[in-house]
């Protein structure tokens, strides 16, 4: 039986990296939950832009700390401050109670003045679903789009039913499909998993802002992104998705080249939207 709060302090101690001597980072609240802003302190970076990001973790694990450096990654292509936040975990709780935090966030952000055309939205893993779900709910309650959104390795099927859940396992080198059922189940407490706010691949599209996907061929929810894209697209959206050969789930995190090179593109692609540009 795994138990969350182990799964937790292990993911942390994965993943958590210093914060630059150059960030100003500080505790705060939106939507009513903790967040983590960020800020760079250079000249010039007084500006109104702001990225909300979303975490990954499976919906049990991760903490806007443990994911800082990806946030900063796209940060420094901004002018203008990150939030990143701590959104409420099952198996304590359950689906909807993430989603309806990063609604909250985002109403907030609108709320207190962040225009929503110097503002965009990052998430990774289940962090990119709950992107993905955040905009769609806007969308429903007549709230404005951002103006972009970068999606690292989304998972948006929780009823696991892309082919690479079968093609990819046994290559993919942290996660099988019986792994993700656990997350899963701790996260929707046996409800529906087809739903559209569970599961966004299988959702209406239509009216989200432009997106950038991010997948390493490696992974077993290859095919969320695939899916999600073709479905945007097929929804009229404007979306790039870009398949990584031989990396891993969220492979940001990994140092590499090819991991820096992927957070270039992808600030680049938000300094982009923010700029009118793309």
């Amino acid at each position: 039986m795994r138990n969350p709060a182990e799964q937790r302090e292990q993911f942390a101690a994965m993943l958590t990296r210093p914060i630059p001597a150059d960030v100003h980072s500080s505790a705060t609240t939106l939507g009513g939950r903790p967040a983590l802003e960020l800020r760079i302190e250079a000249p010039g970076t007084t500006g109104e832009d702001v990225l909300l990001y979303f975490h990954g973790g499976g919906f049990v694990v991760g903490s806007a700390r443990v994911t800082a450096h990806l946030t900063l990654a796209l940060l420094r292509h901004l002018d203008g401050r990150a939030v990143s936040l701590d959104y409420r975990l099952a198996p304590e709780h359950p689906f909807p109670a993430a989603p309806d935090d990063c609604l909250a966030a985002y109403r907030e952000l609108l709320d207190s003045g962040a225009d929503p055309r110097r503002l965009v939205i990052a998430g990774d893993s289940a962090g990119a679903a709950l992107a993905v779900i955040t905009m769609m709910r806007a969308r429903d309650a007549g709230l404005p789009m951002p103006a972009g959104a970068v999606l690292f390795s989304p998972a948006v099927d929780l009823t696991l039913s892309g082919p690479s859940m079968r093609s990819k396992n046994g290559v993919d080198p942290i996660f099988t499909p019986a792994d993700l059922e656990w997350y899963f189940d701790q996260y929707i407490a046996g409800g529906d998993r087809s739903g559209p706010e569970a599961s966004p691949v299988f959702a209406d599209l239509a009216g989200l802002p432009p997106l950038l996907i991010q997948v390493g061929s490696s992974e077993v929810l290859l095919d969320d992104a695939v899916r999600l894209a073709g479905h945007a697209g097929a929804a009229e959206v404007a979306v790039t998705l870009e398949v990584v050969p031989g990396k891993p789930h969220v492979f940001q995190h990994d140092g590499s080249a090819e991991a820096e090179a992927a957070l270039e593109r992808a600030g680049q692609f938000l300094a982009l939207r923010l700029r009118g540009d793309l």
